[in-house]
C-alpha cells in the first residue's frame, strides 16, 4: 500500500513539475508598500491591498501568460524601511511595479529606489507634490491627489466664502510642509492672508498646546496641513474646546470618507474638503463601492479606489505593450486616457501627474445623512486642468519648457 501511496505521490509531483515547466514563466509581482498599523491604515493599508487584488482578478488573473501576484508590506511610516522593502522587492522578490507607497516620506524614499531601478511606481496615498516637481522620474506616476490640488479645491472655495484669515497646523514632515506652503500661496493669491502657523509631530496624539495658539490667533480658519490620524485627532479636540462653537473654521485640507466616519457627523458638519473620488458620487462609483464593501466592510477611499484604477491601467498597458519593460509599458499609459469609475478623460502628464477632475464637498448634517458613509454634499466639481498645477509651473526636470 505505501508502495502504491508514493507511485501516485510522485506522479502528482511528475505532473505539476510538467505544468509548470510547461508554463514556464514567473508571476507578474506588484508590490504595495502601506501603512497597515499607523495613522494612515484606514486610508491605504489592506484596503489598498484588496483594490489592487480585486484589479488583478477582474482583469482574468493573468497577463502575457504571466499570473498576476499582488505583494503588500508595511513600512510603520518610516522612510528607511520603504527604502529597504523597495529594494527587496525589486531585487529579491522579483516585483516589477510598486503601488500606493503610502505617506509622502516613506514614499519620496522608495521612489528613489524604483528611479535607480528603473522600474515604474504609482503613487496613490501619499500627497507632496515634490513627487510630480523635483522628485518625478520617467516611470514616476502621481495618480490620485496632491497637496497642490488640494490647497487649491479648499483654499480657494473657502477664501471666496470670506474665510480669509489662516493659521495653520502641520505636521511636520514633506506632506504637511508642502501642504501648508500651497495653500498658503492659494489664500495670499486670492486676497487672505496667514497669521500664523504651528508644526506637530507626525502622528500626535495630544493637540491641545497647538489648538490654543490656533485659538488665541483669532484667525477665521485653522487649516489642518495634516491627514489620517492626526487630522482625525485635531478635529475632535477642536470641538472639544469649542472652537467652531466660537466662530472659528476648521478646515481639513486633506481628509477621508474614513476620516469623517471616525468623527463623526456631529462634529464634521459643515467642514469643507476636496477629494478626488467619492462612493456615492454616480452608478459607476456605487457599483464599485458595492463590491469593495463586501470584502473590506467599508466603503474606499480615493486612494483605494485609484489603487484599483492605476493597477488596472498598469495592466492594460502591459498587456498592449506585450512586455513589462518600464519604458515601453509607461509610453502606452501616457498614451492612453483613463476612462473608468475614477476618473473620466484622465490623462498621465510628462511628468508624471495624473491629471482628472476633483471635488468640493462639505459634510452633511447628521439629519441630511440617510445612515452610515452618506457624509458628503457636492458643492463643486473643478477640472483636472483648473484643480492640479499646470505645467508651466512644473519643477519636474523631465517638462520641456
Amino acid at each position: 500500500m505505501k508502495r502504491v501511496l508514493s507511485g501516485v505521490f510522485a506522479l502528482v509531483l511528475a505532473l505539476a513539475a510538467s505544468d509548470a515547466s510547461a508554463q514556464g514563466k514567473p508571476p507578474l509581482k506588484l508590490g504595495g508598500i502601506l501603512d497597515m498599523s499607523s495613522l494612515y491604515a484606514d486610508i491605504t493599508g489592506a484596503g489598498s491591498e484588496e483594490a489592487a487584488k480585486m484589479a488583478a482578478e477582474d482583469f482574468g488573473g493573468e497577463v502575457l501568460g504571466r499570473k498576476i501576484e499582488i505583494v503588500a508590506a508595511d513600512h510603520l511610516n518610516k522612510a528607511d524601511l520603504a527604502a529597504n522593502i523597495a529594494r527587496d522587492m525589486f531585487d529579491n522578490q522579483g516585483v516589477e511595479m510598486l503601488y500606493d507607497v503610502a505617506a509622502s516620506a516613506t514614499a519620496l524614499a522608495a521612489g528613489e529606489i524604483a528611479k535607480a531601478r528603473n522600474k515604474i511606481v504609482i503613487f496613490n496615498g501619499p500627497g507632496s507634490i515634490r513627487l510630480s516637481n523635483e522628485a518625478c522620474g520617467p516611470y514616476t506616476v502621481h495618480y490620485v491627489f496632491d497637496t497642490f490640488a488640494q490647497a487649491n479645491v479648499t483654499g480657494l472655495a473657502a477664501v471666496k466664502q470670506g474665510l480669509d484669515t489662516w493659521f495653520f497646523l502641520t505636521a511636520d514632515y514633506a506632506f504637511g510642509q508642502d501642504l501648508e506652503k500651497d495653500t498658503t500661496n492659494v489664500v495670499l493669491k486670492s486676497g487672505g492672508k496667514v497669521v500664523g502657523s504651528v508644526r506637530h509631530p507626525l502622528n500626535t496624539s495630544d493637540f491641545s498646546s497647538f489648538l490654543l495658539q490656533a485659538q488665541a490667533s483669532k484667525a477665521k480658519v485653522i487649516g489642518l496641513a495634516n491627514a489620517g490620524g492626526d487630522t482625525v485627532n485635531a478635529i475632535k479636540q477642536a470641538a472639544e474646546f469649542g472652537i467652531m462653537k466660537g466662530g472659528q473654521k476648521v478646515s481639513p485640507l486633506l481628509a477621508f470618507v474614513t476620516d469623517i466616519d471616525s468623527i463623526g457627523l456631529e462634529t464634521a458638519q459643515g467642514l469643507l474638503l476636496a477629494e478626488a473620488f467619492y462612493w456615492d458620487l454616480n452608478d459607476d462609483t456605487r457599483a464599485f463601492s458595492k463590491r469593495f464593501m463586501e470584502r473590506v466592510k467599508r466603503v474606499p477611499t480615493s486612494a483605494q479606489a485609484g489603487v484599483y484604477s492605476s493597477v488596472t491601467h498598469y495592466l492594460k498597458a502591459v498587456k498592449a505593450a506585450g512586455t513589462t519593460d518600464s519604458a515601453a509599458v509607461m509610453k502606452v499609459m501616457k498614451e492612453t486616457p483613463i476612462n473608468d469609475f475614477f476618473a473620466k478623460n484622465g490623462k498621465i502628464r510628462e511628468d508624471g501627474r495624473m491629471v482628472h477632475d476633483m471635488y468640493l464637498f462639505d459634510v452633511k448634517k447628521p439629519s441630511e445623512s440617510k445612515g452610515r458613509w452618506d457624509d458628503y454634499q457636492l458643492l463643486a466639481t473643478i477640472p483636472g486642468s483648473e484643480a492640479f498645477q499646470s505645467l508651466e509651473l512644473s519643477r519636474c526636470p523631465l517638462v520641456k519648457k
